[in-house]
């Protein structure tokens, strides 16, 4: 994903409740709190644009998860604004959004949609919905058909665009057609051809047995390996954004009632869960119990411990085991729960600070990484590493929650 890099600071528009005057109990709510207060992830870009962001989406995610438990109306206040910003009353979605750019990157908002029509009624949020929709009816795939991740970027799959693309696939199945077969196949198809394609072989050159950051089907990219076309390197966030799909669309398939259309779907997710999660247990460092920027180079000069994925990797882990995903079994290879707790430790130790007027700020965060490159070590550890990037400071929301129900 080619994202825009910021530090941010208190902008001109500041949302109406007061300053944080004193540090909550839960992180949770001191990270949106601290979000909501600078004016982040409300649909709004760097010069209060519009914009229609996953980053906003995933933030509203934590929005969503704090209403429900909190009841706090602030926070569904907060997501409807945001929102607000991107359609129209018609439900016609603006901003910079474009179907014809056939992006998954947007349809990470799409949830939202889902969320705000289920709780209103408001048939603009379904219309909105409707146009992501179509837009997966009618986006380019590859041969195996496999979801290109942007139209710019012919047949190429990123582990980034199943989180974006299959959670609100998932979710507006689960939600209008939760007897679509044919939908719930073309979901586990999304997910096995990701799996397939860029699994990591035992052979591999300092192997994790986990995922590159994507591939490319035609072969074409100068990084393309000669096998699957897959990206020569494993990629903390790129990894950290599949985990938390595993998690959230098997959440959404225990919503539905018993169902035999979905059972090959769960089947598929919990099976990844199974072999994958126990693999990111053990690729944390045994210094510190985190994870390294470029997972398949620990330790190598410029490769750096980094915040995002580690808290992805927290909430996929305690999630999956407090839902009963995957079991948490400290005889095969350790417990998953104390894995992510060591790793939750060191974030509120090295990542989290306390600022004067008493929010949170939030570091170690790198700003990007894309397939649009050489592929190569140097690209990925000479990013920008941001102060209070959203991306990261969602993630952490989200594993503080989960951390906090222990």
């Amino acid at each position: 994903m080619l994202l825009t890099f910021l530090v941010l600071s208190i902008p001109v528009f500041l949302p109406p409740f007061a300053l944080v005057s004193a540090r909550p109990s839960s992180y949770a709510v001191w990270a949106a709190d601290t979000a909501m207060l600078w004016g982040q992830g409300m649909g709004l870009g760097d010069y209060s644009e519009p914009t229609v962001s996953y980053e906003h989406g995933e933030f509203q995610t934590v929005l969503k998860r704090l209403y429900d438990l909190t009841g706090n109306q602030t926070y569904f206040d907060y997501i409807v604004q945001g929102i607000d910003h991107i359609i129209d009353d018609d439900g016609n979605v603006g901003a910079d959004y474009s179907f014809d750019a056939f992006s998954l990157d947007p349809i990470g908002t799409g949830t939202t949609l889902l969320y705000l029509y289920n709780q209103t009624g408001l048939e603009k949020y379904k219309t909105a919905a409707d146009t992501f929709r179509r837009q997966l009816d009618e986006h380019p795939r590859t041969a195996q058909g496999q979801f290109w991740h942007q139209l710019i970027y012919p047949n190429q799959g990123w582990l980034d665009g199943i989180y974006m693309g299959e959670l609100f696939y998932a979710q507006y199945t689960a939600t209008f057609e939760p007897t679509n077969q044919t939908a719930w196949d073309d979901i586990n198809a999304q997910f096995q051809l990701m799996f397939t394609n860029t699994l990591q072989n035992a052979t591999a050159p300092n192997t994790t047995g986990l995922l590159y950051h994507g591939y490319d089907f035609s072969h074409t990219a100068p990084w393309a390996s000669a096998d699957r076309g897959h990206f020569p390197e494993v990629w903390d966030r790129a990894m950290g954004w599949y985990a938390m799909a595993l998690v959230d669309v098997l959440d959404i398939l225990s919503s539905l009632s018993s169902s035999t259309s979905t059972v090959e779907l769960r089947t598929t997710l919990l099976s990844y869960m199974y072999i994958l999660f126990p693999r990111i247990r053990d690729a944390a460092s045994p210094i510190n119990g985190v994870w390294w920027l470029v997972m398949t180079q620990p330790g190598r000069t410029g490769n750096y411990f980094e915040s995002s994925a580690a808290a992805m990797f927290v909430y996929a882990l305690l999630r999956g085991v407090r839902m009963g995903y995957v079991v948490d079994d400290p005889d095969e290879g350790g417990s998953l729960t104390e894995a992510a707790k060591r790793a939750y430790e060191y974030i509120l130790g090295n990542w989290v600070v306390e600022n004067v007027e008493g929010t949170m700020g939030w570091e170690g965060t790198v700003a990007t990484g894309s397939l649009d490159t050489t592929g190569d070590f140097d690209y990925y550890i000479n990013q920008q590493i941001g102060l209070n990037d959203l991306k990261g400071l969602a993630s952490f929301a989200l594993a503080s929650l989960e951390y906090e129900m222990l």
